[in-house]
């Protein structure tokens, strides 16, 4: 349960290296026309890969980060600006993986308010942060990231429905 919304997770969405791949390309199609941007910033950690990914199809070579801490395990507590970026975001796309209750995208809107902001996955509390987003997923859906998890057996649906 998150202390920002009160939610508990009850689902679990596995991504893969396949599926954020074709996800940020997707992110990269819908960013095109939008351009051209002067740089990328990624937020850290979690929007390295797909920040690399869309900097790549859009043709930018110019990366920063905005690193921040807000989540430990899977409670998100308090925002920590470890590094923060300079200016007021014209011409800037923020580029993140996930937009959950909003939390860490307002700080990064307050530090860049004139940037893009745009995601792969949003939820519907931290939805109206994003300018640009691919999916967007259920509040109480925790999304585990391919750089977060190893294979392994999942039992069958219908058996941890019995438990």
């Amino acid at each position: 349960m998150t202390a920002e919304t009160g939610v508990t997770y009850t689902r679990n969405f596995p991504v893969t290296w396949d599926e954020l791949h074709r996800h940020a390309r997707a992110l990269a199609w819908r960013l095109v026309e939008l351009g051209p941007w002067e740089k990328i910033v990624a937020v850290t950690r979690g929007g390295l890969v797909p920040a690399a990914i869309v900097a790549r199809e859009l043709d930018v070579r110019l990366i920063d980060t905005v690193c921040i801490a807000s989540y430990d395990d899977r409670e998100q507590g308090r925002v920590t600006v470890l590094k923060p970026v300079a200016g007021d975001g014209t011409g800037v796309l923020i580029v993140d993986d996930l937009v959950d209750t909003g939390v860490t995208a307002r700080k990064v809107r307050e530090m860049l308010p004139k940037a893009h902001f745009a995601t792969i996955y949003a939820k519907p509390a931290g939805r109206p942060m994003v300018d640009t987003f691919v999916t967007e997923v259920s509040q109480d859906t925790w999304i585990l990231f391919p750089w977060d998890i190893e294979p392994q057996f999942a039992p069958p649906i219908a058996s941890v429905r019995r438990r």
